[in-house]
Parts: structure tokens; C-alpha cells; sequence
């Protein structure tokens, strides 16, 4: 008995020695960043952006934002989707056997858009009622581009379309056909949908779109079925190249679900989420499961890849990318879902900086954040999807000394 418990005290002893260092290893390196002197922006978030809309309105899923050239900032969500999967999409529970249970809630239109002060200045969408469009299964992303023209993808499983309207939600053209991917030899009542990463007249559910105004075109991370950038004109809705991992052909190969200690996987895994291009002209594509993000030049030239929180598993780590508001853009942002943090890198090195943000419900925090955009100053807009619903704001406060490391709480300091 006393050689159990000598033993067990060593083990304990042991065991405190190693989190105690480990817990050093941790300080020291916040103080070696710390004394390099590292500089990134910082932010605080602004708990009275957006201010309450009008309407009783409540949103769903938040599943994509963007900013346009007057700083008004566009999200679209999953208020009331026909396709929605199920009732945590929306924005409130359906009736109780066809009854209104209480005075809560509305859902809010899928489309809005806010001022700079964080009122609604304009609210639309939804499926047709005349039929000459088809509305997604289920909103996944909004983009308005350098002549005023709003772009929406989904994700839904028959979503293969792309549709593209005015700021007043007028229906301005569709590219692609819903259900074109659907397998024919499946069952009417549990259809089944076949990617096809070669196919030039239809998409696979489209996860974001971003928008190349000098060349006039649209790179499309082509996405939940698909495993591919497409690269589209914007006047014709054409694909014009694409690519898959690495600057290969794109494959519809099915893979293994992610495994870190695993080789290295040679296409993208679905969803790929994001295809972003950056001033000096690189396009940054998040491959989310992946927990990696892989660099191209613009005609589909692989660069170099980067990997993000690496063991992370389930939806991965690398969500949504955008860039700091200098020419530069020195910085790049990436919205993580899982751990619940934005990501600030340095992009000449893609090295990490910091992050802030971390699971919660308060200003501040996040729960599926999903989207990221940013403003001509600088300021950062986040959307959550699953059960957070949420859009935030946060303020660019300047560039500054990189004081923590890990999961910084971005509450105001006055």
C-alpha cells in the first residue's frame, strides 16, 4: 500500500510538472510574440450593430454577407426556406398544426440590407411567384458586384443555379438549372444528385461567389457537390476555366472523411467554401474540411497551401477568407466555425497572428460563425449559421502591438 500511494504521488507529481510546463511553454511563447513586437489590426465589436429591425423580424441560418461600394452591408439567411433540412435553419418553428402559437416571431425576407448605421435599408427575396426563377433550396451566398448586381448560390441538395438581381431584388437572369444534377434512377420521393466537377451549363451547390471587376468575372467555390473553382463571366453567366486541388482537373472522387495524420488529400474535399481573390491576384480557396487553405494564381496555377488548426475535425477550420482595406491588403481574415475564432494572418507569410472571438451567445462571441466581409474602413461583419443567427460588427480599432495570442475577447474597452 505505501509503494501504491509513493508510486501515486510520483505519478501526480509528475503529472502537475508537465502541465506546469506546458503552461510555461505556452507563456513563453506569448511573450516571444509578444517581444518580436508583432503588429495586426485589433477589434472590438459594437453590441448595438445591427439595431433591432422592424417587423417583429427574427433571422435563421445568417449564411452569407457582403459589403458593397456605399459600405451597406448585405446578409443573406434561411428565414423561411421551403428546402430548409429542418426547423433549427429558421428563423422560427413553423406553426403548431397549422396555428399561430404567439405573437413571436416573423421571419425576416432571405435578403437584407443594412446602412452603415445598422438600420434596414431594403429587405427582398424568395422563391418566384411567377416561376421565371428558381430560389435556392437552401440560401448559402450573397455577393453585389462593381455594377450594383446582387449574386445568390445554395446549397441545397438539387441546387445547380446561380441567380443574379438587381439591388430592389428585380430577377435579372439565371445561370444554371436546379435538380440538373439529379440522378435519374433514383427514387422520386428521396431523390438522389450526382456531382459533375467537368460540367460547364449547370454548378453543384454553390458555396460563395466573389467578384473580379477588372476582368468582369466571378470566382465560384463550386462547392457542396462539386469539388471545383469555376471561373464565370459576369455578363453571361458562362464558365470560363476552372480547377480542383493543386491546379489539377477538378474529379467528383469521394474521399475517406478527413484524418490529420493521413496523407495529404490530392483534390478538395466538399464543401469547398470560399475562392477569394486578392488585389495583387490571388485567389484564395478554403478548403474546409480540409482545415487548409490553397493559393492559385488566377488561371488556376497552384502557389503553395497552408494548413489551419490541423487536427481540427467535423466541419474543419477554414470557413470564409477576406482581406485587410489597405492596397496591400497585408492582412487576411478567416472565419474558423468550429473553434469559434476570426483568424488575423500576416499574408505575405501567412503566419497567424492572433485570434479573437470564442463559443458563446454574447456580443463577442460565436456560434457557427460562418461569413466574413470587411468595409472600406476596415471594419469587420461576421454571420453564423446553426444555431447562432446572428450577424455582428467589428470595429477597427488600428493596427496595434499583438498582446495575446489565443482567443482574444473583442469587448469594448470604454
Amino acid at each position: 500500500m505505501k509503494r501504491l500511494l509513493k508510486n501515486r504521488k510520483a505519478y501526480v507529481g509528475a503529472s502537475l510538472l508537465a502541465v506546469m510546463m506546458a503552461l510555461g511553454g505556452a507563456q513563453l511563447y506569448l511573450q516571444e510574440a509578444v517581444a518580436q513586437g508583432k503588429q495586426a489590426p485589433r477589434f472590438e465589436v459594437d453590441p448595438y450593430w445591427p439595431k433591432p429591425m422592424p417587423n417583429n423580424w427574427v433571422l435563421g441560418q445568417a449564411i452569407g454577407v457582403s459589403v458593397d461600394e456605399r459600405d451597406h452591408v448585405w446578409i443573406v439567411h434561411r428565414g423561411s426556406d421551403p428546402g430548409a433540412l429542418d426547423n433549427t435553419e429558421l428563423a422560427f418553428p413553423p406553426a403548431r398544426n397549422g396555428l399561430r402559437v404567439g405573437e413571436c416571431c416573423n421571419p425576416a425576407p432571405a435578403v437584407l440590407e443594412f446602412d452603415p448605421a445598422g438600420n434596414v435599408a431594403n429587405a427582398w427575396g424568395g422563391p418566384s411567384k411567377t416561376g421565371e426563377y428558381e430560389w435556392p433550396a437552401s440560401n448559402h451566398s450573397i455577393v453585389v458586384d462593381h455594377k450594383g448586381f446582387v449574386w445568390i448560390g445554395g446549397n441545397g441538395p438539387g441546387d445547380a443555379q446561380i441567380l443574379k438581381f438587381t439591388r430592389d431584388g428585380k430577377f435579372v437572369a439565371q445561370y444554371g438549372k436546379a435538380d440538373a444534377r439529379k440522378d435519374a434512377s433514383s427514387p422520386a420521393d428521396k431523390p438522389a444528385f450526382k456531382a459533375d466537377s467537368t460540367d460547364m451549363n449547370n454548378f453543384g451547390r454553390v458555396a460563395k461567389i466573389m467578384i473580379d471587376p477588372k476582368a468582369n468575372e466571378g470566382y465560384v467555390a463550386d462547392g457542396y457537390l462539386n469539388h471545383r473553382v469555376a471561373v464565370i463571366d459576369l455578363d453571361t453567366g458562362k464558365i470560363k476555366r476552372m480547377w480542383g486541388a493543386y491546379g489539377k482537373p477538378p474529379t467528383d472522387e469521394v474521399l475517406p472523411p478527413y484524418d490529420p495524420a493521413a496523407p495529404v488529400a490530392q483534390q478538395f474535399r466538399n464543401p469547398v467554401h470560399c475562392a477569394m481573390l486578392s488585389n495583387d491576384g490571388f485567389v484564395y480557396v478554403c478548403d474546409r474540411p480540409n482545415d487548409r487553405v490553397q493559393i492559385f494564381k488566377s488561371d488556376g496555377a497552384f502557389v503553395k497551401e497552408i494548413f489551419v488548426a490541423k487536427d481540427t475535425l467535423a466541419d474543419g477550420s477554414v470557413w470564409d477568407i477576406d482581406f485587410s482595406k489597405d492596397p496591400e491588403q497585408k492582412y487576411l481574415y478567416i472565419a474558423d466555425g468550429v473553434n469559434e475564432h476570426v483568424r488575423v494572418f500576416d499574408r505575405q507569410s501567412m503566419e497567424e497572428l492572433y485570434n479573437f472571438g470564442y463559443g458563446g451567445r454574447q456580443p463577442g462571441m460565436f456560434l457557427g460563425v460562418h461569413s466574413i466581409a470587411t468595409d472600406s474602413k476596415g471594419n469587420i461583419y461576421t454571420t453564423e449559421t446553426y444555431t447562432g443567427k446572428r450577424l455582428q460588427k467589428f470595429v477597427n480599432k488600428g493596427v496595434g502591438a499583438v498582446t495575446t495570442v489565443n482567443a482574444a475577447m473583442p469587448w469594448p474597452t470604454q
